[in-house]
């Protein structure tokens, strides 16, 4: 070990409070939201809460799971999930293998041009035409078709099959009477398992948070993501704090509703949240090769 002059000591205590502050900018609402969903609900209106939970209690959750919509939105969000990220996974493969092949004559030109639709796009009022054309509102695939690709994570794919995995690798296999397709699924998407925990944690995460398409294209209620009903509870809580507090049952159904909106939003976020740690360092993988888009 070299020694360490008195410079880059500080320059590293530095670091390392900065990193501390955001650490707890980052987790603290994580806890305050967990400890307000567990506590009183008179002691979270009254600022009582800060860190710790205060006058313990579960009546946020047994509110949300004797409630019929958040249910119903769970299964919806969790069907929407898992089948718009294998599509979304499908067709992201589909689009950045060829464009990772040296072979395939126009793959810079197809590539600018899936470049310009990051930039310019027809807009919310024709995407809606479009949709009600094709005859997909109020279904699902309303909130899964028109994201079925994205473009910045087709670049991120086409990286990694062009950096980390020799083309040479792809000639023999081609030699050895390998099709294309059979090279892919026997060759490339073995050796590809980092890249793919990648994209199903964006297109995942992205299919959870997501409520603006399902708020343009739904009507029925039956048919909600867990993100609406979520907005519904969030509004209907600050309407109810604007009117005030009247009678005591009043009184009751404002502290009640105070409790559920905490305890939605951890209910929301759980499944995320414990995804991520299983596949952080495949995150940070993938966030190092989209660095370098060339």
């Amino acid at each position: 070990m070299t020694n360490r002059s008195t410079g880059d000591k500080l320059f590293d205590g530095f670091v390392y409070a900065a990193l501390a502050l955001l650490c707890v900018i980052v987790l603290y609402p994580l806890l305050f939201v967990l400890s307000a969903s567990i506590s009183s609900p008179e002691a979270v209106m009254r600022g009582e809460v800060w860190l710790w939970p205060k006058g313990f209690t579960w009546v946020g959750y047994a509110n949300i799971f004797r409630n019929d919509d958040i249910l119903t939105g769970y299964i919806n969000t969790i069907v929407y999930t898992l089948v718009g990220t294998a599509i979304n996974l499908a067709m992201s493969v589909a689009a950045a293998y060829p464009l990772s092949r040296k072979d395939l004559a126009g793959r810079g030109v197809i590539s600018a041009m899936m470049v310009f639709t990051m930039f310019f796009s027809g807009g919310m009022v024709p995407t809606y035409l479009l949709v009600k054309q094709l005859g997909m509102l109020n279904s699902m695939w309303a909130l899964i078709i028109p994201s079925a690709v994205s473009v910045y994570n087709v670049l991120i794919m086409r990286t990694f099959f062009q950096n980390a995995i020799p083309y040479e690798m792809q000639e023999a296999a081609s030699i050895d009477g390998c099709s294309n397709l059979g090279t892919l699924v026997r060759i490339v998407l073995p050796l590809s398992l980092p890249i793919v925990a990648v994209m199903v944690l964006f297109y995942s995460v992205g299919h959870w948070n997501a409520y603006f398409n399902a708020l343009m294209y739904l009507t029925d209620r039956d048919k909600y993501p867990l993100q609406l009903f979520l907005r519904e509870i969030l509004i209907q809580g600050q309407m109810q704090e604007m009117l005030g507090v009247g009678d005591e049952s009043h009184a009751r159904t404002v502290m009640e509703g105070e409790a559920i909106k905490y305890a939605v939003v951890v209910v929301a976020n759980l499944p995320v949240l414990l995804l991520y740690p299983f596949l952080q360092k495949y995150f940070v993988k993938g966030v190092m090769i989209g660095a370098v888009k060339g």
